[in-house]
């Protein structure tokens, strides 16, 4: 996919931001670059990217502001950069709609794994929805996996993409349980395993719009020490 795939880089660091681009478009991707989150918003609407690579700690609208807005209409993945290793930030950054978090100073290899990952994720997304042809009803939930839509009492469910691709992985597994690096390698990559904290973020994210109680959930049930299972 790295042929037609366009990047946005945003970043205040002039010297990282002249690095990345350089490596991306290395490897055959379309580049473009923003130096706080309104340039970022503004070059999103208006070049329509499939990733875009965020800076958290940026002047005149910072990374988090920036990607709650995003998110009220970019559907494209999102891979969040930020000098901070806290748990904290990652969680809201991943409960505002990353995909993905990767902390300064980073392996410009690893980056690349990364993006890739996500662009691969995209094309699955896109590509294979014709695959799945079931309609699966738990509880009073119904997931649509032909047309990828969820309904909850009838109502239509507004899920990221990455939300959708982990429940989608669930329906499918409907009833066996899946371990932390089953669902991290088929939801993020075979890059991935032992980011437990993306899980637990997206599963909180899932029960909270999927079940009547999130906090004794009956729909995504934990397998403790192991993982997660759907049950229907």
């Amino acid at each position: 996919m790295s042929g037609t795939s366009k990047i946005l880089i945003v970043d205040d660091d002039t010297k990282l931001l002249a690095f990345v681009a350089r490596q991306l478009r290395a490897e055959g991707y379309t580049v473009e670059s923003a130096m706080d989150g309104q340039e970022c918003l503004d070059k999103a609407a208006e070049w329509s990217p499939n990733l875009i690579v965020l800076d958290l700690s940026m002047p005149v609208m910072d990374g988090i502001e920036a990607l709650a807005r995003l998110r009220e209409w970019y559907e494209g993945s999102i891979i969040i950069l930020s000098a901070t290793d806290e748990e904290t930030k990652k969680v809201q950054a991943l409960d505002l709609g990353a995909d993905d978090y990767l902390t300064k100073p980073f392996g410009i290899q690893e980056l690349m794994a990364r993006v890739r990952s996500a662009l691969r994720r995209i094309a699955q997304a896109t590509g294979g929805a014709n695959r799945d042809e079931a309609v699966v009803q738990a509880g009073d939930v119904n997931i649509d996996l032909a047309h990828r839509i969820v309904l909850r009492g009838g109502s239509e469910v507004s899920l990221t993409r990455t939300e959708y691709d982990l429940l989608r992985f669930l329906t499918i597994n409907a009833g066996k349980v899946l371990t932390h690096r089953e669902l991290l390698r088929e939801v993020w990559g075979p890059e991935y395993g032992e980011e437990t904290e993306y899980l637990r973020t997206f599963i909180k994210q899932l029960r909270r719009k999927l079940e009547t109680n999130p906090s004794r959930p009956q729909l995504i049930l934990t397998q403790p020490g192991m993982g997660y299972r759907l049950s229907v």
